[in-house]
């Protein structure tokens, strides 16, 4: 066996229309990892739907509504290699109503690709979007000036588009600097995994390239064992098979380990990734757990599995950090939406709005306010209203991040900074 590439999680993330889809679509198949007979079949329905432009969108956005509409709704997961790393790709949904789906596909993410079209600029979303990546701790960016065709591959075009998204990056706290700009037609094929032949001006890399260039995720192996379950199945014969992702940590086969909130021990018969057996499973991994001594009903979406000796922990109460991104009116104390955090939705109350702050510095602007809206950042005190497994940003990132959904739309994200302990 080969020696295993180093994994990435790579989000796309950028305003409805953009062309995301588009992008991860060409990327794949001028990459070869799309087979020629799939491509077949989707440039067929692609003319039946008479959305011919859509050919390669179509390769992640398999639902049947997403193709009649021409939208991105659910999140896609798709493997291709570079020559240094391989890369799951998580298609996020520019729309509107699909927010709750990019936070998923954000707080996994190590890396983002920005798709911002040339020919209109950066819009409302391209801003929300860069503005969640932050929040939800996406350090690493790769900005595809797209759509270059369609503005006659000008260098004009595409230094105007720079500035204006490198303005909304600074503003959020990125450095445009250490980001890489390509201009690109991801219909056309320019900049994406070959050269363009249209644009002599741009001596930079390709998208494809400059992925080769993103540092790794810090592997988070030495940590504590945290996977949380996202979903758990009964197979018969085998017995009770919880699924997830192993955020931090090593899970072995033979180990104890222990579901929280859930507080039930079991024991490792076997892990399986990607329809195999190994013996053991890292960060970033996708694993089923064939677990013995624990019983289907026992454990459930949103537990966290970790080690015994170092159990994931459960939140009487936290402090976070969030920004409010869309309430129709204001939030005050009291108020219980659902949080979504890891793989758990569960319903917690403000229990105090302890300071609003500037989301850029960090520095006070009010203490104890009456109120926070839409654009505020805050610090705030939770009180979950049934059992939740929750980590410090400090201590387990990908544990500490969620996003406060109500009234079917995403009206805040954050992170938690400290808890007490249930």
């Amino acid at each position: 066996m080969a020696a295993q590439k180093e994994h990435l999680n790579l989000v796309t993330i950028g305003h409805v229309d953009h062309g995301k889809s588009t992008m991860i679509g060409r990327l794949l198949w001028d990459t070869k990892n799309v087979p020629e007979e799939e491509m077949r079949k989707i440039k067929e329905i692609a003319k039946e739907y008479k959305k011919e432009t859509f050919e390669f969108a179509f390769v992640m956005d398999q639902l049947k509504e997403e193709r009649q509409r021409g939208v991105t709704i659910d999140v896609m997961h798709k493997r291709f290699d570079t020559p240094k790393f391989y890369f799951t790709v998580i298609d996020a949904p520019g729309h509107r109503d699909f927010v709750k789906n990019m936070i998923t596909g954000a707080s996994q993410a190590d890396a983002a690709i920005l798709v911002c079209s040339a020919k209109d600029g950066p819009q409302a979303q391209t801003k929300e979007h860069i503005y969640l990546a932050k929040v939800l701790g996406v350090n690493q960016m790769i900005i595809a000036i797209n759509k270059m065709d369609e503005v006659g591959y000008k260098q004009e075009a595409f230094n105007k588009t720079k500035e204006d998204v490198s303005k909304i990056l600074k503003g959020i706290g990125y450095d445009p600097a250490k980001i890489p700009f390509i201009p690109t037609s991801a219909y056309q094929g320019d900049n994406v995994a070959n050269k363009s032949t249209n644009m002599a001006w741009y001596t930079g890399k390709t998208l494809l390239e400059s992925l080769d260039d993103l540092q790794p995720p810090q592997k988070s192996r030495d940590k504590p064992l945290r996977v949380p379950v996202q979903d758990v199945y009964t197979i018969t014969g085998v017995g009770t098979v919880p699924v997830g992702r192993v955020e931090t940590g090593v899970l072995k086969k033979g180990q104890k380990i222990i579901f929280m909130p859930a507080n039930v021990v079991g024991e490792v018969k076997s892990i399986e990734m990607h329809h195999e057996e190994a013996p053991e499973a890292g960060p970033g991994d996708n694993v089923g757990i064939n677990v013995r001594g624990v019983d289907k009903g026992q454990v459930k979406r949103g537990d966290v599995i970790g080690s015994p000796d170092s159990p994931p922990t459960v939140a009487k109460e936290f402090k976070a950090q969030i920004i409010v991104l869309n309430h129709p009116n204001v939030i005050t104390k009291g108020y219980t939406p659902v949080f979504h955090c890891h793989t758990a939705q569960v319903a917690c109350r403000f229990e105090a709005i302890l300071k609003k702050i500037n989301p850029k510095t960090g520095e006070t602007i009010e203490e104890n306010p009456d109120f926070i809206k839409t654009g505020d950042a805050a610090i705030v005190k939770v009180v979950p209203t049934k059992p939740l497994a929750i980590e410090t940003q400090k201590d387990f990132p990908p544990l500490a991040r969620f996003a406060i959904r109500d009234m079917g739309q995403t009206v805040a994200a954050g992170v938690c900074l400290e808890l007490v302990k249930a």
